[in-house]
């Protein structure tokens, strides 16, 4: 697909709308509850409520996406951009929000900060996430060090992983096969791409369980353009949960994951088949806990990682990394309008560098929120970061917002919010074997937001939102003193984003969100400064279901590595299809997915591959 097909189908999208308004000027509503959002605020509120446009990708979207990964369902949102994600499975991804880098984007699991100390900049490698196993996501745009501490400078990928039923035994498994291939080697007679799950789980008594297994399995895709050899990646993820409520206000829940990556990889320098492989095995275990009294509860969350990952190549290396997360806070809500939080947070990170080396973190925070009858809220907060190495930092945020309500199911929102954050020094840039640097200080972000955001109950939601962040102290390597350091200069990031949920009729719908972004600074690489998706999905019947999905990514920069200059990558649309079927209502469902159904070849990294037309079928039995 070309970039000629964005107009038509613009222009589709727009005659679509306008029929559905003729043709069904007073459609009837589908009964929804007001939808509640947690990531921005810690406590359960209306999206109404919110000084932010929070993301939320519910189980019905996850299942719509079945096959998919987390990188290619959490780039299809307004404001992020994984690159790595539109190609062979496996590849590098890099996460980019609001403009942003990876180390600025902050993953959290089931209120637990994951994050690798043995990568060089700490980072969570997404590659090592199941979708089968999640419940929930919610995504939090902009500054949000106050509520989460590190890293939290773009974006917080707040993660639910499934919970157990209230039924003595229940399961669900899902399965998918389907092609696995590149522009140029269309044969639909040939698999390699393969995913399947399993998941028990119920309530007996106080005691609830979960144990779940997933695998992936992609091969056919050589990880270079015009070379040969196929690269395969596996993945296998195993969950266990055991939750108990000795009392109708406490319980706990403790939660062990074990994840296996191996994945293939080609010579990047000089862009050569070889056979390189990388390999990754991350275990995590810890404990989620709650005690409810009047109006307040206290929580506490915590857990241990372990990372143990090597590069089996020319260049042959390890990475070993362990780190201890602690969170303890306690809720607290003065007459339904107070919401507060107290808390205090713990952090160690250890890596095997040339020597065992760590550091430690221990933050005291507290954030409130206040909802007014007039419409008025305010979300605010402090938090005093206090690092074994660099000292202390401090950071806060503003975030007011003003709801008008303009019938009974409307409301029109406005929003600001003055955001400060902070992103660490990794342990290979403070005590690394190449360039490392003890006396670097934390990066600093300071991140101003306006908005709007308009609602009609569940069948219309638009929200216009301009960004723009300022960073310091950036933490660079310079490649003539071969040590990193922090940057004297700044960087500035602005842009826009754009969303629409449009429910045309009572079965079609139309979701569109927009995203503006533009970086100065540095070099702002794999940065696209304009990117659209929009899905127009139908619902025939209340068992089948069929959606389009369009992708535009425009224009941005990549380094040739073979000469050492930037490039610029020219735009390209992809359109996908998707179709199930529930041959038993809310017991088996089976779907067809058709990705770049127009077989578009484009570039996503110079030199790298990125999959062609690709059709994927599967099924999802819950018993």
């Amino acid at each position: 697909m070309n970039k000629k097909c964005f107009g038509p189908l613009a222009a589709f999208v727009a005659c679509t709308g306008l029929c559905a308004q003729q043709v069904q000027p007073n459609p009837p509503q589908v009964q929804q509850l007001d939808e509640v959002i947690v990531s921005d605020s810690r406590f359960e509120l209306k999206r109404e409520n919110s000084g932010k446009t929070v993301i939320k990708i519910t189980q019905e979207e996850l299942q719509r996406n079945q096959g998919k990964t987390v990188a290619e369902i959490i780039n299809s949102k307004s404001g992020m951009e994984i690159t790595g994600s539109r190609g062979r499975q496996g590849e590098v991804l890099g996460v980019f929000a609001r403009g942003g880098r990876g180390r600025q984007v902050l993953i959290i699991i089931d209120g637990v900060r994951v994050t690798d100390p043995s990568s060089f900049s700490q980072e969570y490698d997404l590659r090592l996430l199941s979708a089968a196993n999640i419940e929930s996501i919610e995504i939090t745009k902009g500054a949000a060090s106050t509520l989460y501490g590190p890293n939290a400078a773009t974006a917080v990928i707040n993660i639910t992983t499934k919970k157990a039923s209230g039924q003595k035994i229940t399961g669900n498994f899902q399965s998918s096969l389907g092609t696995n291939q590149n522009q140029r080697n269309q044969a639909y007679d040939a698999l390699g791409d393969f995913s399947n799950s399993v998941n028990i789980n119920g309530t007996l008594g106080d005691v609830t369980y979960l144990v779940g297994f997933a695998n992936s399995h992609a091969s056919n895709m050589s990880s270079l353009i015009g070379t040969e050899e196929e690269d395969v990646t596996s993945r296998t993820t195993l969950d266990v949960k055991v939750g108990y409520r000795p009392i109708k206000k406490l319980d706990f829940i403790i939660f062990a994951n074990n994840t296996n990556l191996k994945t293939d990889y080609d010579e990047s320098f000089g862009l050569v088949d070889a056979p390189y492989r990388f390999i990754s095995e991350q275990k995590r275990t810890g404990v989620t806990s709650s005690f409810e009294y009047g109006q307040g509860s206290l929580h506490l969350n915590g857990a241990f990682a372990s990372y143990d990952s090597e590069n089996i190549s020319a260049f042959p290396s390890t990475f070993v990394g362990q780190n201890w997360t602690v969170d303890l806070y306690n809720r607290y809500t003065f007459g339904m309008k107070l919401h507060t939080i107290v808390g205090l947070n713990y952090i160690k990170d250890e890596a095997q560098l040339e020597e065992n080396r760590s550091f430690r973190i221990i933050d005291p925070y507290a954030n409130v929120v206040y909802i007014s009858d007039s419409g008025f809220n305010l979300n605010t907060g402090v938090r005093l970061n206090i690092h074994s190495e660099y000292g202390s930092k401090f950071v806060y945020n503003v975030n007011p917002s003003y709801r008008i309500r303009t019938s009974k199911k409307a409301y029109l929102k406005v929003m600001a919010s003055y955001a400060t954050s902070y992103i660490t020094p990794s342990l290979t840039q403070l005590f690394g074997a190449f360039g490392a640097n003890a006396d670097l200080e934390a990066e600093d972000n300071r991140t101003v937001e306006t908005g709007v955001e308009y609602a009609l109950g569940s069948t219309l939601r638009a929200n216009l939102l301009y960004f723009n962040r300022n960073e310091k102290n950036a933490v660079i390597f310079d490649n003539v003193a071969f040590q990193y350091f922090n940057a004297g200069t700044e960087i500035e990031a602005q842009g826009a984003e754009a969303e629409l949920h449009w429910r045309l009729l009572r079965d079609l719908s139309l979701d569109i969100n927009y995203t503006f972004a533009e970086r100065k600074g540095d070099n702002a690489i794999r940065i696209p400064k304009h990117k659209i998706n929009a899905l127009l999905g139908y619902r025939w019947n209340e068992r089948t279901f069929t959606s389009l999905n369009y992708r535009y990514t425009g224009q941005r920069i990549d380094t040739d590595f073979a000469t050492f200059s930037d490039v610029e990558l020219e735009p390209f649309s992809l359109l996908d299809a998707y179709f199930s079927h529930d041959v038993m209502a809310n017991k088996l469902k089976v779907f067809l997915n058709i990705s770049n159904i127009f077989n578009e070849d484009y570039v996503e990294v110079i030199g790298f591959s990125t999959r062609g037309r690709n059709i994927k079928v599967g099924m999802n039995l819950t018993l």
